[in-house]
């Protein structure tokens, strides 16, 4: 188990290295091309079934403990050691980064973005996922805040190379934003450490804060909280967001909103919530109330994207949602209850597989159609999909009515988990404040399946989204019937469609994983 996670981290890196090497005449294949986009789905399906084995050889009867776990000396004069291990609240997420990469590149291998040589393409790849899993499994300070900032060059270079329109501004954004944020979360990081005696952050959990004074603890919580917020993202430090998937190639957009957006998340749930309690509960109403109004924000804009005439490009329209989606993470967090957190690690994997669904399927769309704008793909002349790609058309409703939270699907159980715990949160917190998040998340929820609602009508039923039938003179001429779903489209989603379905079906399997950690983690490690 130790050699596995081990490799789980390690592999992507040196198959980033293999990537740039000339590949060996026996592996090329048709073209140079070909072979390293082959190698890249090789490497990261490998990565896939290290992370698959290692969740079948994980301790599910004691998923509150630290297992696979690696500790070895690396900065004896600093106190830094490479120390790994998973539990109930990371093996989710590593297994979903090592799907979500795998899907990426297999699409890839057919439909490469257009942009400079696919070598550094796979490369960058390979190095975004190491250091995406590093942040999942690593269990020192320093080690995380590396690997928090491992993955910012390659996705970088992701939009800025290999993105569309305004891409050079959206990677710009991107990066001035995360950093910024992340050179205020060191200092956080190195003050719990200085101050904590260790880096450890199993040690620093089971502490629970108790050699950190409380003023500290407030320093450590802002700093460190405002790198992950602008990660998470959290409104209002989420500009960047819609830009940087706007821009973004298909499956960037889909590694950024499926894996990257929960590094923040899972900051709070790992560092925050239990080495810094008393800071935690001091800020926790004020981050309740940053999400609350993310929620209500972020639909209200994709409500304005998605009517008629208003020029929405339906990939911005998706990124604002995560804004949404995100407030629902980080008010299950707020509320510092088992059952709060247990629904924001919920709402974090269904979000990854539904957006992550959805940044697919438009990318298929924009394909086709050569436009992502609704106004475009809208009326009898736009895209039309049921009429036009009945199956492209069908997984798009089904992302959307997943993505509104729809019952029986993997969408419903975070939301409601989160709006749950906010009716009666953890003692010494405001209930009618909270109160009033949950009536703001539930609001949001009212207008998320309304603008959801209206997409689908826009483009999979050719209708106008105003309720005149009218279509809009301004819409272009179609470009007739096109392609449905690919084989290697069907290949890349059935898997997303499936676990979305699975996840909403039986929410207990991720539950089980979950809560006993969560549980741990809120008692101090105990």
């Amino acid at each position: 188990m130790q050699i596995l996670l081990a490799a789980i981290v390690v592999v992507p890196l040196v198959g980033a290295v293999a990537a740039l090497l000339p590949a060996p005449p026996g592996l090329k294949g048709k073209s140079p091309e070909q072979a390293v986009l082959r190698h890249g789905v090789t490497v990261t399906g490998a990565v896939l079934a290290l992370s698959v084995a290692l969740a079948a050889g994980f301790d599910h009867d004691h998923p509150a403990r630290m297992q696979a776990t690696t500790d070895i000396s690396w900065i004896p004069a600093l106190g830094i050691r490479i120390h790994l291990g998973v539990d109930g609240v990371s093996l989710p997420l590593l297994v979903l980064t090592a799907l979500l990469t795998f899907l990426c590149a297999l699409y890839s291998y057919y439909r490469m973005p257009a942009g400079p040589s696919p070598k550094a393409f796979v490369a960058l790849i390979l190095v975004l996922e190491s250091g995406t899993l590093a942040t999942f499994a690593v269990l020192d300070l320093m080690l995380f805040f590396l690997a928090f900032e491992m993955v910012l060059i390659p996705m970088y270079f992701l939009i800025a190379r290999w993105g569309g329109e305004s891409r050079e501004r959206a990677a710009w954004r991107f990066i001035l934003y995360t950093l910024l944020g992340s050179v205020v979360m060191l200092l956080g990081l190195l003050l719990i450490g200085i101050k904590g005696g260790t880096f450890d952050m199993v040690a620093l959990a089971t502490d629970n804060g108790s050699s950190l004074s409380h003023t500290t603890q407030l320093i450590a919580v802002l700093a460190i909280g405002v790198g992950l917020a602008v990660k998470a993202p959290m409104w209002p430090l989420h500009s960047w967001l819609p830009d940087a998937h706007t821009a973004a190639p298909t499956v960037g957009s889909v590694l950024l909103a499926g894996v990257l957006l929960k590094m923040g998340t899972y900051g709070f749930v790992r560092i925050v919530l239990p080495i810094t309690p008393d800071g935690a509960h001091t800020f926790a109403p004020y981050l309740a109330a940053f999400a609350a109004v993310g929620i209500v924000y972020g639909s209200l804009v994709c409500l304005a994207l998605a009517r008629s005439g208003a020029k929405g490009d339906l990939k911005r329209l998706i990124a604002y949602s995560s804004v949404g989606h995100m407030g629902f993470v980080l008010l299950g967090i707020a509320t510092l209850t088992p059952t709060g957190v247990n629904g924001a690690l919920f709402a974090n994997i269904a979000h990854g597989l539904i957006t992550g669904l959805l940044f697919f399927l438009v990318g298929a769309i924009k394909d086709r159609y050569g436009t992502s704008d609704l106004d475009s793909l809208s009326g009898a002349t736009g895209a039309a999909l049921y009429g036009r790609a009945p199956r492209l058309g069908g997984l798009l409703a089904f992302g959307a009515v997943a993505s509104l939270g729809l019952p029986g699907l993997a969408g419903f159980w975070g939301e409601m988990l989160a709006m749950f715990a906010s009716f009666r949160p953890a003692d010494g917190l405001s209930r009618p404040a909270f109160l009033t998040f949950m009536a703001l998340a539930g609001l949001g929820t009212l207008l998320t399946a309304a603008y959801l609602l209206v997409v689908v009508r826009r483009v999979c039923m050719g209708g106008d989204g105003d309720g005149d039938g009218v279509t809009p003179a301004t819409a272009p001429s179609g470009p007739g019937p096109f392609a449905d779903v690919r084989s290697y489209e069907f290949a890349a989603w059935t898997p997303l469609v499936v676990l979305t379905v699975l996840a909403g079906l039986w929410p207990a399997a991720l539950l089980g994983l979950t809560d006993p950690a969560v549980q741990q983690l809120l008692a101090g490690g105990k």
